[in-house]
């Protein structure tokens, strides 16, 4: 997966764990090319639209907070979902969320073990 040429504010983290690595990546992207990028991903089932923020954060160990980015599990209206688990190659798993920053881009956030 390559990082699209659209992209704005990317931003990336790794984490080294006792068994597994996190991995965060966040960009925006003009909301035209999101669903694009999306699909490319082949998530498992279509994103589910989730309206309220989650009382806490669901990966608190490589919380988006470290790249100074908003969490998006404490964010309202953000589309999600599973793109792999297990994923090929190194990936254990991957998630994919997209909230909207305003009227033309979103901020779309992955997120990953391997």
């Amino acid at each position: 997966m390559r990082v699209p040429a659209g992209a704005t504010e990317v931003k990336a983290a790794h984490w080294e764990g006792l068994q597994d690595d996190g991995l965060i990546l966040a960009f925006v992207l003009p909301e035209d090319e999101v669903d694009e990028f999306v699909a490319q991903l082949e998530p498992e089932r279509p994103l589910g639209l989730r309206e309220r923020p989650l009382a806490r954060n669901t990966n608190p160990s490589t919380p988006f907070a470290h790249l100074g980015l908003p969490e998006p599990d404490l964010l309202a209206g953000v589309r999600e979902g599973q793109v792999c688990a297990p994923c090929e190659g190194e990936l254990a798993w991957l998630k994919v969320a997209v909230a909207r920053v305003d009227d033309r881009s979103s901020r779309v956030y992955l997120s990953g073990v391997d």
